[in-house]
């Protein structure tokens, strides 16, 4: 049986969170982060940090959630139905950042730990997450410079992660209500354990510390490129426009989003990824030709962003 330390997850994912809330209010250079620590009844807890209405970040969620419970919800078993009957721990650190300049793109990024229990039986766990990029006014520069730092995030662990990581995450941030991506993608990954890699306990995690501490790595100078370029109220626009399609993924498909709602989690630490603002209208088109029509005619089309 192989050792599974719970503490040394529960350590770096507070670490983890406090990094990245430090940079990310250097950034903004106005605002930081409140801190709200919350208790669950049905057992465990968690750490939102929550900044609304910065220099440069509209609304920014960091949150820290640790739950634990004697009875798998519907939506996992019925992704693992071999989880049934099994007491359970889940922890992690998921944020969203959604800056106020059009030409700064949101981001979203989540790591994980799971572990499921049953007397007399070996525990089963698994790791996930990733971090992906969704811009409104995008450039190649920033695309390339984005998979470029998750392909660093992956290049220890073998050759072929990044290529397996990097499709799962275009797959997975799909509205196939809208036969749209979200974004440019990244990395996504899930039930990363021994029987999928063949890794021991300490090496799956190792790389779910290196996804999430190349995170910022890839977004900072991101953010520090775009957050000051003038735009207009009609770019504005189109930013809340296009956020509506980041509501819709969240709300409709993400499997967090569900598993949180379904095990008890807080709802206000869940939601804290929804935009302050946001628009919908019906049926519009962007002008033929337009920046706007390029997002998703060009952008959002998954490719080789390596070899551009």
């Amino acid at each position: 049986m192989q050792n599974i330390n719970i503490e040394d997850v529960q350590h770096y994912l507070l670490e983890l969170q406090r990094d990245i809330c430090q940079q990310l209010a250097e950034e903004d250079g106005e605002k930081d982060f409140i801190v709200d620590e919350w208790q669950r009844a049905q057992g465990g807890g968690g750490l939102t940090r929550v900044m609304e209405n910065g220099g440069i970040i509209e609304k920014g969620g960091v949150n820290y959630s640790y739950v634990e419970g004697t009875n798998m919800p519907a939506s996992a078993t019925a992704h693992r139905p071999e989880l049934a009957g099994r007491s359970f721990k889940a922890m992690g650190v998921s944020l969203v950042i959604h800056p106020k300049n059009p030409y700064a793109p949101t981001s979203h990024m989540n790591v994980r730990f799971f572990i499921a229990e049953k007397e007399g039986e070996e525990p089963i766990w698994w790791f996930g997450g990733g971090f992906d990029l969704t811009p409104y006014y995008a450039n190649k520069e920033d695309c390339i410079f984005w998979h470029q730092v998750a392909k660093q995030a992956c290049d220890p662990f073998g050759q072929e992660v990044y290529d397996q990581y990097k499709k799962w995450c275009d797959d997975y941030f799909y509205l196939k209500h809208r036969d749209e991506h979200r974004g440019i993608g990244g990395l996504f990954f899930d039930d990363l354990n021994s029987e999928q890699t063949g890794w021991d306990f300490e090496q799956c995690f190792a790389f779910m510390r290196s996804v999430g501490d190349y995170y910022i790595k890839a977004y900072r100078p991101i953010l520090a490129k775009g957050k000051d370029k003038p735009y207009t109220e009609a770019e504005r626009d189109f930013q809340l426009y296009r956020r509506g399609r980041y509501v819709e993924f969240n709300l409709v498909w993400d499997r967090g989003t569900l598993f949180g709602l379904q095990t008890g989690g807080r709802t206000e630490s869940i939601l804290m990824s929804l935009p302050s603002e946001v628009r919908w209208r019906y049926n519009w088109q962007p002008e033929a030709g337009s920046r706007e029509a390029e997002l998703t005619e060009y952008y959002l089309k998954p490719k080789d962003w390596l070899n551009q």
